[in-house]
């Protein structure tokens, strides 16, 4: 019986890595499929919105936690682009973790899938800089959609969103309440070191990308393979 019992704790503790890198891939694989299905939709998210961006973070089925609370946590995934300037090539995905307090009857109890896109540089360093609340640390609106959107710029504004409730795509979903952070113990598991999102996004710190991390790497490049300010 003891012999069995030690043989059980042992398969368990080789078992969870796996699990693990298990669950975290499948976060980035939902995650690039939802990026995908958005960006498959011009009239939502106009290219010329995605191109200006210097990072872009998904996060996949979000729901409301609490009965009664309108609590909401997500987790996700987010890319931006290198360089000193930002203006490279999209960087290997980083995990990140989504607090949005409170969306009241919006998001109701069906999960709601998130994208946002950062647009400017400024923005994109405080949200690496560690944990930022929308609306106090970085300006955020509702991201416009159709071809009123494309020669929509405005400088004051760093982060775009954009939401899929179960009925489709709607505008207007509030995220001014949100706190964003990077996951670090994700990121230890999908790259098997404690890394963080600054070190995989602005110090180019080695790492081995998953199928699912290339996979999201490849939705954003065919989409917006280089930055532009037009």
């Amino acid at each position: 019986m003891k012999t069995r019992f030690m043989a059980a704790i042992v398969f368990t503790a080789l078992a969870l890595p796996g699990f693990a890198q298990n669950k975290i891939d499948d976060r980035i694989g939902t995650s690039a499929e939802v990026l995908n299905q958005f960006l498959n939709k011009p009239d939502e998210i106009p290219p010329a919105l995605l191109n200006r961006a210097r990072c872009v973070l998904v996060f996949p089925n979000v729901k409301k936690v609490g009965v009664g609370l309108g609590v909401t946590y997500g987790r996700g995934v987010m890319s931006c682009r290198t360089h000193v300037d930002m203006n490279g090539p999209w960087s290997p995905p980083s995990m990140y973790k989504l607090d949005v307090g409170s969306l009241g009857v919006q998001l109701g109890s069906s999960s709601t899938d998130y994208v946002l896109l950062v647009q400017t540089k400024l923005g994109a360093e405080k949200v690496l800089s560690g944990k930022l609340k929308l609306g106090a640390d970085a300006t955020a609106v509702a991201g416009p959609s159709g071809a009123k959107a494309v020669s929509a710029s405005d400088p004051k504004i760093d982060v775009l969103t954009y939401s899929r409730a179960k009925g489709g795509l709607f505008a207007g979903a509030s995220l001014a309440s949100a706190s964003m952070e990077s996951d670090d113990d994700a990121n230890k598991v999908a790259y098997g070191k404690d890394v963080t999102a600054t070190q995989i996004i602005r110090d180019n710190a080695p790492v081995t990308v998953t199928p699912a991390g290339k996979r999201f790497d490849e939705v954003l490049t065919k989409a917006s393979p280089h930055h532009s300010t037009q």
